[in-house]
């Protein structure tokens, strides 16, 4: 009698905590599977969504001009960088309805290397498409590295009111040794090799160091001349203060020869290219792009590399 009764809430309880443990467990496989169609949903919603933007067949098109926008710092992951811009040069190149490309440039530079890129890769399609004209035309701005990168093109055009040139080359660099003192902190830092501290800012000028800097920043300059005076040509007019880093308004820049003429993009299309229809052909990151880089979802980036849809390749 008395094992009966021990017994009896023991079962119960066990009862219990297995009708509860299977509660938990199915509770957990309906959130799976509800997790797996909301996926599937994404997904298909994913596709059909670039499917329709970017899927659109091209016997639609008919003869029109690239316009491929050049706006803010050049520089790798900046507004402006190398490989998005040969992606949009290539993807207007070789699509035969182009009769002519339009670089919509609005910067104030920025590296040397990127811009050098850039220059390089429009001389070579255009090599390889002499049918096909590039014209650069200014905004606001087109100084330093925007200019390097307009040189490469045919003709460039900009508004009287814009600002052109800064052919130069410059290294920053800010020195606090008396500021230091005034305020009692020493330089502490170790380094092996003499000039591992390169024109250290909490260090007094060194002028080897310094002479050595310029004479790397007058050959990078050099490349920066040759560059314009090659895509240029007979076209510059080249003073004494043409290269030192200075700029100008469009229409001063007009009488250097540093551009070809004065007018917009829509003004180029129409009056010099004669044709009005205008396509952007500037590279961005896909849809499945920019959500992988919010979600930081490796999914969407092998759906995005299985669809073939990366906008970006190599130089």
């Amino acid at each position: 009698m008395q094992d009966q009764v021990d017994t009896s809430p023991r079962w119960e309880r066990e009862v219990v905590e297995k009708a509860l443990l299977s509660n938990v467990e199915e509770h957990r496989r309906t959130r799976r599977w509800g997790i797996f169609f909301k996926l599937i949903i994404l997904g298909y919603i994913l596709f059909m969504t670039v499917y329709w933007f970017q899927g659109k067949p091209k016997q639609v098109l008919k003869e029109h001009v690239a316009l491929i926008d050049l706006m803010g710092t050049i520089g790798q992951g900046q507004e402006v960088d190398a490989d998005q811009v040969a992606t949009s040069l290539r993807n207007a190149f070789k699509e035969e309805k182009v009769k002519a490309l339009i670089l919509r440039i609005n910067s104030p530079g920025g590296t040397p290397v990127q811009s050098a890129y850039i220059y390089d890769e429009i001389k070579r399609l255009r090599t390889k498409y002499p049918e096909k004209k590039v014209y650069a035309v200014v905004v606001d701005i087109c100084a330093s590295g925007a200019y390097y990168v307009a040189a490469a093109s045919d003709e460039i055009y900009a508004n009287a009111s814009s600002i052109v040139g800064s052919i130069g080359v410059l290294l920053p660099g800010f020195g606090f040794v008396d500021a230091m003192q005034k305020v009692g902190v020493e330089q502490r830092s170790l380094s092996a090799g003499k000039n591992k501290m390169f024109l250290d800012p909490f260090s007094p000028r060194n002028p080897e160091q310094v002479q050595f800097a310029q004479t790397l920043l007058n050959n990078v300059h050099q490349h920066f001349i040759q560059a314009v005076k090659e895509g240029r040509g007979d076209r510059l007019k080249a003073t004494d203060e043409t290269f030192t880093g200075l700029f100008w308004s469009g229409d001063q820049a007009l009488k250097m020869g540093l551009i070809d003429g004065l007018g917009s993009a829509g003004f180029v299309a129409r009056e010099v290219i004669g044709i009005e229809d205008i396509i952007d052909y500037t590279a961005t990151h896909s849809l499945l792009d920019r959500l992988a880089s919010r979600m930081g979802s490796s999914m969407t980036k092998q759906l995005s590399s299985e669809l073939g849809l990366n906008t970006q390749t190599l130089r």
